[in-house]
């Protein structure tokens, strides 16, 4: 079995070691915290759960990912893509029995990262190419929005697909209930128009105070929270075992996009710090802490991307940070009724001014400028979500499919030039599989022939690396070697620097 650091074990409180936990840690914390808080209820909500159930999920989850996460800034719990995956991949059974489901897929999707984890398989999340992520994403954001449109508008839509209650409330203005809606627009503007004075802003906090005050004192007669138990969550292992096998398929997909995104936060502030960042140890972390989540009567959680970059901007050093919002959360459960005359329209506001900044039309327009067969991924991606809504999870197997497609239609190549100095750059363009292992190897070989000081393998074009190609690459190495030369290689693709070395050791 893989061995995993856990970093932050020394850190624990028990630990004869001096406390490394800092102040800018608490502040970085609470910051969070202020944020999760009201934005937790509104993605329990995205998802069709009860919103308490996203405060349960905000707080023993946060605090076992404390111990065994890799990235000091990245904050995890409910996240609205994840949100909106779940509802997708729930079956159709009533809604009391939603949470009870919602906590098996946690389950599930916690125990196909901790394999995917042990087993080293961090970078499986590659499957989700970077194309297929952002097409998803843009469209599920346009789904998310168009689903909490009817509730920040306070209408009520006849049954009919999410798309086209969006714009049946839209198009009725007279259905509209006004005082929701001047709480969404207070909300929105709190929530875009805060960030832009300061990240620190607590804009959305503020919204909920103002919620829940004019709801307490004007008699609002619009939908509210309702019920909020008060106490620790319940913990309890009695989960419906016999959904397994529907759930399957959606617990894969929520394991592997809904790892993607914050994979990729995490990636992006190691390169800026220069600080380690382990993706298989971020895959155990993040499968235990959906494990607790399960456990507690949680649901699917995430990596969020706006609260990580709240938390580094905040001036977190460890990743006490997060401990430090779950145990706010934990501290703020036992008076959390006090949310209970929160409109929903509020949460709805929420959610659309968090999904509208992961509509990325700009992106999708360059990639088209880069490459056009990727920007027809992205797009392809798009327009299967909205078409498959409300089953999203089918448009990522589909962004899935198409992309392996892409890659065995290209005409795989080895490209090869010479420096001044006699070396050799090789650049495999395409995928690397059985049909192209052979070029791959005839390739090196004729670059270590043509070389007289060195052979380097350029991976920028290539996103896989298999078992083949490492042995091909020890052969060349090898023979390399007996001429006082060496074989080097750049741009290697996400997870392999394992098995690169492996060329290293054998050589």
């Amino acid at each position: 079995m893989a061995r995993l650091k856990f970093p932050a074990l020394s850190q624990l409180p028990i630990s004869l070691a001096p406390p490394r936990i800092t102040t800018t840690d608490v502040i970085a914390g609470a910051s969070v915290a202020m944020v999760l808080i009201p934005q937790s209820l509104a993605y329990a909500e995205l998802a069709q759960l009860p919103p308490y159930i996203g405060l349960y999920a905000s707080a023993f989850p946060l605090l076992v990912f404390a111990l065994l996460a890799s990235s000091p800034y990245l904050q995890t719990g409910p996240v609205a893509v994840t949100s909106l995956l779940t509802i997708a991949a729930l079956p159709e059974v009533p809604p009391t029995q939603l949470p009870a489901i919602a906590a098996l897929m946690a389950f599930m999707v916690g125990a196909l990262r901790v394999i995917f984890g042990f087993a080293r398989l961090g970078h499986v999340v590659r499957l989700m190419s970077t194309p297929v992520v952002m097409g998803f994403t843009s469209g599920a954001a346009i789904v998310i929005m168009s689903s909490q449109l009817p509730k920040a508008l306070g209408a009520q839509p006849p049954d009919g697909g999410v798309l086209w209650q969006a714009v049946w409330s839209i198009g009725h203005p007279s259905g509209w209930s006004w005082s929701a809606v001047a709480l969404s627009l207070v909300t929105v503007s709190l929530f875009i128009g805060g960030r832009k004075i300061s990240p620190f802003f607590p804009g959305v906090l503020i919204a909920v105070i103002i919620g829940v005050f004019y709801s307490r004192t004007s008699g609002y007669s619009g939908v509210t929270v309702n019920e909020v138990p008060e106490g620790l969550p319940p913990f309890s292992l009695d989960l419906p075992w016999d959904q397994i096998p529907t759930l399957l398929l959606g617990a894969v997909i929520i394991a592997l996009v809904g790892f993607a995104e914050p994979a990729s936060i995490a990636r992006t502030f190691a390169n800026e710090t220069g600080e380690r960042w382990d993706s298989n140890q971020e895959m155990v972390a993040s499968g235990v802490a959906n494990f607790v989540a399960a456990f507690s009567g949680g649901y699917p959680v995430g990596g969020s991307f706006s609260r990580s970059s709240i938390n580094r901007l905040a001036g977190a050093r460890t990743r006490w940070s997060g401990g430090v919002t779950g145990l706010i959360v934990l501290a703020f459960l036992p008076f959390a009724s006090v949310l209970e005359p929160l409109p929903t329209a509020v949460l709805g506001a929420i959610v659309l001014g968090a999904a509208s900044s992961l509509v990325k039309p700009t992106r999708l327009v360059r990639l088209w400028q880069r490459s056009r067969t990727q920007a027809l991924l992205a797009w392809s991606t798009t327009a299967a979500t909205l078409f498959f809504t409300p089953r999203v999870e089918r448009a990522v197997v589909l962004g899935v499919v198409l992309t392996f497609v892409a890659h065995l239609s290209r005409k795989f190549a080895m490209h090869q030039t010479t420096a001044d100095d006699g070396s050799v750059t090789v650049k495999p363009v395409g995928l690397l599989w059985m049909a192209t292992d052979q070029q791959f190897e005839q390739g090196l070989h004729d670059a270590a022939a043509a070389s007289t000081s060195g052979v380097t393998v350029d991976f920028s074009r290539t996103p896989f690396l298999n078992a083949s190609a490492i042995d091909a690459m020890s052969s060349v190495a090898e023979e390399l070697e007996t001429r006082g030369h060496c074989l080097d290689w750049s741009h290697p693709p996400v997870g392999s620097e394992r098995m690169l070395n492996g060329v290293q050791k054998n050589a």
